[in-house]
């Protein structure tokens, strides 16, 4: 098997395979062709992926020779039209968002892998991309706030005066929103947390951050540990909680998601303007609507004194460990695919195999993204 290795568009600076992982892979008997470049932005260079035992092809040979090809995200329309029947896709799409893409994928008969699409279970943890890289959005969220804030994070007492430590408040407490809390608090920062779900209290606190907990939550044991949509009376609770909070805080954190849907607003404009001048909001859901009203993705705006940041690929802007991460998580996932011989194996009968399948000969094979597509009547 020949796995094709692409290069990512200009805005992205990760690869998703880094010399190290293709060394593991060449080990057993898998061939990489990688584009040319392709690990530039993230410190890989050519020599070093022939060194690790790849070849270096322009991006029209890879494409033609692969019969896998690995990308970060989701090809564009002109990548598309260029696949084959006989090819296999791996990158992280966001199936249940890009539901038009899945039907493209489906009509030409693709068949595709999503890594965000991983099982959430025990075996499937060391796969899990979502994790990985809210991982690094969570700790350089933090950081970025710190350095819009035009206060200190921690303490100071000096012959100045006292310097009062930042409030920070995270929204939403999934693997970024603790990565975030456990940052501010290594910075210093006061920290206060909330979450739909009750499960995470616990987690919070033992990260020493203060628990916003608002009573009425909705939970589902079937979302995975994800956040579910929730009741309008617990809103309206949830809301003047979240207002109060925020209008006290230096810095908000906002990383509340809901896979398939758009982001839960949290933030309207109202509470914004309540905050403090100077105050500071990093939104890490601003690519599916923000958690703020004022959010614009890709974009900082201020708006009533505030700074809205609206960055949601935080881990581009750290592209060495985010690859290692990455990339590590891929290799995990083709283990299971790859047998010792370095030839594909699809068994559907691995649970992995068919939750992370999306299509799969002209047909959605996935049962959740299907049934987002497809509802039953």
């Amino acid at each position: 098997m020949l796995i094709g290795l692409l290069k990512e568009g200009d805005s992205e600076n990760r690869v998703a395979l880094l010399p190290e992982i293709v060394s593991n892979l060449t080990k057993r008997k898998v061939a990489v062709c990688v584009e040319t470049g392709a690990g530039d932005s993230a410190l890989a260079t050519d020599s070093a992926y022939q060194e690790a035992g790849a070849t270096i092809a322009s991006r029209e040979d890879v494409l033609k020779k692969a019969d896998f090809l690995i990308a970060i995200h989701a090809p564009d329309e002109k990548l598309i039209q260029s696949l084959g029947k006989e090819q296999i896709w791996l990158s992280q799409y966001n199936p249940l968002w890009n539901t038009d893409l899945v039907k493209q994928f489906a009509a030409r008969g693709i068949t595709t892998f999503s890594m965000d699409a991983i099982p959430r279970s025990t075996r499937g943890q060391a796969m899990d991309v979502l994790s990985s890289q809210a991982t690094v959005a969570g700790y350089k969220a933090v950081l970025d706030a710190a350095n819009h804030l035009s206060t200190f994070f921690p303490m100071f007492m000096t012959a100045a005066g006292t310097i009062r430590p930042a409030t920070v408040l995270v929204l939403g407490a999934g693997v970024a929103g603790l990565q975030a809390i456990a940052t501010a608090k290594r910075l210093g920062a006061q920290v206060q947390a909330f979450d739909v779900r009750s499960a995470v209290k616990e987690e919070v606190m033992s990260l020493g951050a203060k628990f916003v907990e608002v009573e009425g939550a909705k939970e589902d044991a079937a979302a995975g540990g994800y956040a579910v949509e929730q009741t309008e009376e617990f809103k309206q609770k949830q809301q003047q909680a979240i207002n109060d909070h925020a209008a006290k805080a230096n810095v908000v954190i906002c990383t509340a998601q809901i896979p398939g849907r758009k982001a839960p607003l949290l933030l309207p404009k109202e509470a914004v303007s309540r905050m403090k001048p100077g105050s500071v909001i990093i939104d890490l859901a601003a690519s599916t609507g923000g958690n703020c009203e004022l959010t614009q993705d890709n974009e900082t705006v201020v708006e009533h004194g505030v700074t809205i940041v609206g960055q949601s690929n935080y881990p581009s802007l750290m592209p060495v460990d985010a690859s290692k991460m990455f990339g590590k998580n891929i290799l995990n996932f083709l283990e299971v695919l790859i047998d010792e011989e370095g030839k594909l194996e699809l068994n559907f009968d691995d649970d992995i195999i068919k939750g992370t399948c999306i299509t799969h000969q002209g047909e959605i094979i996935n049962e959740r993204v299907k049934s987002a597509i497809q509802p039953k009547n």
